[in-house]
């Protein structure tokens, strides 16, 4: 006979946006509770957490009081107190994932240097700390066009640019004026994610590959499709590719995994998110098991769900509209809703402004085709407008 399970767990989340607040959603159905550390009291899941501490998601004494009243602690973003996060977990408190393991994902240099170091296949890459080293890591390179990365505090797309060494050479003008990851750029045919969930068990399942586009602008996914349009060799190495990084980490949680297919058939990492992710939206609807369920699996101590994708799915990030801040009304939400198989989510944010994330769709369909389609009215409807 097996062990009883307690599904009446606390559990803190430090950070309370739109991932927290699906997280929250996805287990809203068992008997858990959840405790968020967010600055705002009106951030996205503040409306549905079952407590809120109020304050900076860095302050050890907050991070502490969330502890203590929970039985084990998550992040949905990288900018938390670690040095607090590892003296928690030395003295006990279970941390999903470790926060050894995002000291080093939350810095994008120690992170390339993980995958060299355990020979996970990645782009070239020089680390350097200001901008008068960059040119010669170019060289050294051997490269004429670069990613430049700043090692610390990017998200969203911000703390990326594009670069080539003769604009550089003519502008004078650096991006990041501080320690940064220069990286060969790569000549891409998709930019795809894997999303891995692993216990500490060692019991590990991937989520379907994903195909993503990015806006060029906001450097944001605008687009992801599912399942690939790949052939099979590609997605088993992908997933293969994913379960290396994962594996070497060791790591307990749900993690996102950007992979370039290179125009050569290579699978490179870019990089890893320790958290659910944008490219795992669409799994709500699309899976048997969405990422937030298996994350939760995990932190409950529960097995992991079945992954296997219900229908094929597109999902779109419903980002806010040029020129438009503050309070806003939609536009065209009833055109949207009268399709089968659109889902809106909407993250609850009082304001938008250009680009911002204000929520996503998923478009299910019998055909990746038929939602691909339907996937394109939905983002040339839908509109954010300024409050009437």
């Amino acid at each position: 006979m097996s062990n009883g399970s307690n599904l009446r767990k606390q559990i803190g989340i430090i950070g309370g946006g739109q991932l927290g607040k699906m997280l929250i959603e996805a287990a809203q159905s068992w008997n858990t509770f959840f405790h968020i550390l967010e600055a705002s009291n009106d951030a996205p899941a503040s409306r549905i957490a079952d407590s809120q501490i109020i304050g900076k998601l860095t302050d050890d004494a907050l991070i502490r009081q969330l502890a203590n009243k929970s039985d084990v602690l998550t992040y949905e973003i990288e900018h938390v107190g670690v040095d607090t996060l590892k003296v928690l977990e030395e003295q006990g408190t279970r941390v999903v994932p470790s926060p050894k393991i995002l000291e080093i994902i939350k810095d994008k240099g120690l992170q390339k240097q993980f995958y060299a170091d355990h020979r996970i296949p990645t782009a070239p890459f020089k680390l350097v700390n200001s901008p008068e080293e960059w040119l010669d890591a170019a060289a050294e390179l051997g490269i004429d066009r670069f990613a430049a990365k700043s090692r610390t505090d990017g998200y969203d797309g911000k703390g990326v640019a594009l670069c080539s060494v003769e604009e550089l050479k003519q502008s004078g003008n650096y991006p990041f004026p501080g320690p940064t990851l220069i990286e060969s750029f790569v000549e891409c045919d998709k930019e795809l994610s894997v999303i891995v969930a692993r216990k500490k068990t060692g019991e590990i399942i991937t989520f379907p590959t994903v195909e993503m586009e990015f806006d060029p602008v906001a450097n944001l996914v605008e687009f992801l499709a599912c399942p690939a349009r790949i052939e099979s060799a590609i997605d088993e190495k992908a997933k293969a590719v994913a379960i290396d990084c994962i594996e070497a980490f060791k790591g307990e949680g749900l993690f996102a995994v950007e992979l370039f297919l290179t125009k050569n058939g290579e699978i490179l990492v870019n990089e890893i998110a320790p958290r659910p992710h944008n490219s795992g939206h669409h799994t709500i609807e699309a899976n048997y098991t969405s990422q937030y369920e298996q994350l939760n699996r995990i932190l409950l101590d529960l097995p992991l769900g079945a992954t296997d994708l219900v229908s094929p799915a597109v999902m779109i990030n419903l980002l806010g509209t040029e020129a438009v801040n503050g309070a806003y009304s939609i536009e065209g939400l009833n055109e949207i809703l009268a399709l089968p198989g659109v889902y809106i989510h909407l993250y609850g944010k009082a304001e938008t402004r250009p680009k911002r994330k204000m929520g996503h769709a998923t478009i299910l369909a019998p055909t990746l085709d038929e939602a691909i389609e339907k996937a394109k009215f939905v983002r040339d409807t839908f509109r954010f407008i300024p409050a009437s």
